[in-house]
């Protein structure tokens, strides 16, 4: 199951998140430790590079994209490799909604969308739509019969 979604800016500041499964008491513990575990090794660091931490028994991957740094928690069956694709995709994502890396300002601006893209790609913990051209398509906000 992938626990956490969390997007923050470059001073810690939490942008977009999405826990499943995970309890409201410890949200707080794993908000401040996913921006300490960012603040600590994103320095320097070249977009999209990869970088993976474990931590009770759970995977997390991160990267830079633009000015925004992007958390994956994961567990069982989404270990390192599996939230290395997810990121993969979400990243591609945003840089299609956004046109380019974002800086904060143009990730803010976008968020509506970024939040429907985010949501058809992971829902419920789970992986649902990888394929970039559909997920396109899940967020146009029209009917399905005027695709």
């Amino acid at each position: 199951m992938i626990l956490a979604v969390l997007f923050a800016n470059s001073v810690g500041n939490v942008l977009i998140e999405r826990f499943n499964g995970v309890p409201a008491e410890e949200r707080l513990h794993w908000r401040s430790f996913l921006v300490k575990l960012g603040a600590e090794n994103l320095k320097g660091v070249k977009n999209e590079e990869l970088l993976v931490a474990c931590h009770k028994s759970v995977y997390i991957v991160y990267t830079m994209l633009g000015d925004v740094s992007i958390f994956l928690v994961g567990k069982d069956e989404y270990d390192e490799l599996a939230l290395a694709e997810a990121i993969f995709i979400i990243t591609a994502a945003v840089k299609d909604i956004c046109g380019k890396p974002p800086t904060e300002r143009v990730f803010l601006d976008k968020y509506g969308r970024i939040c429907l893209c985010l949501d058809e790609i992971v829902w419920n913990g789970l992986l649902e739509n990888t394929d970039k051209d559909r997920i396109k398509r899940l967020i146009r906000l029209k009917p399905p019969s005027e695709f």
